[in-house]
């Protein structure tokens, strides 16, 4: 990003766990880290000290949780983009977190490549989807529309086109948009112009409120 240091925050409970991504992230020659937190409470505090650009945030941690952090945080510093690390048996707070502003999730096994690209991706304003995950959660999501017998929302003033509902599922299902180009077989900048159209229509701020606006709107 135009030569500047990405300022990171870890947030996790576990040193250990810290320790190994402080490691791994500061090998990165456009990573900074400014501050370690080990529960949601300092989290806060740091993220109006140091305005990080990105948060890695855990979501099971004492004092104050991950969903209740990135709430508040997202609250005092909007400008930071706060990206969970989760593990599989956290859906129900994956989902909470989103709702609370987490620009996406990865999973905490996911591979070092995936995570500095997710970082970097996350500092540029894109929502990271973690595909397995994504999966999951809309099927919760759909699992609990049906449950609460939501009545059925009113259609889009501006509706999407065929395409433009294409991306939208690839994107819901966690594709990048080189990924959702290849399976349309058009090139980025077309896709990123979809993504606009879908997101002006939908009323979305990314790609993440995307998916669940979608989700609720019936549309995937």
């Amino acid at each position: 990003m135009n030569h500047k240091s990405l300022r990171l925050l870890l947030v996790d409970d576990q040193s250990l766990f810290r320790e190994a991504l402080r490691t791994l992230l500061s090998l990165q020659e456009d990573f900074t880290i400014v501050a370690e937190a080990e529960n949601g409470e300092r989290a806060v505090a740091l993220a109006k000290l140091h305005k990080p650009d990105v948060i890695l945030m855990d979501l099971r941690m004492p004092v104050m949780g991950g969903v209740e952090a990135t709430r508040r945080v997202v609250a005092a510093v909007p400008a930071a983009r706060v990206v969970v690390l989760t593990t599989f048996e956290e859906d129900e707070e994956i989902f909470e977190a989103l709702r609370a502003g987490a620009a996406g999730y990865l999973l905490k096994a996911c591979s070092a490549d995936k995570l500095c690209e997710a970082v970097r991706a996350a500092a540029k304003g894109t929502s990271v989807l973690e595909p397995s995950v994504a999966a999951r959660m809309m099927a919760e999501l759909s699992r609990l529309s049906a449950r609460e017998g939501r009545k059925i929302p009113a259609p889009l003033a501006d509706p999407l086109s065929d395409r433009e509902l294409a991306v939208l599922k690839l994107l819901a299902g966690g594709c990048s948009n080189k990924e959702i180009g290849s399976a349309l077989n058009i090139t980025e900048g077309t896709v990123k112009n979809h993504m606009t159209n879908v997101l002006g229509k939908l009323g979305a701020l990314d790609r993440t409120q995307a998916a669940l606006k979608a989700r609720e709107l019936g549309l995937i």
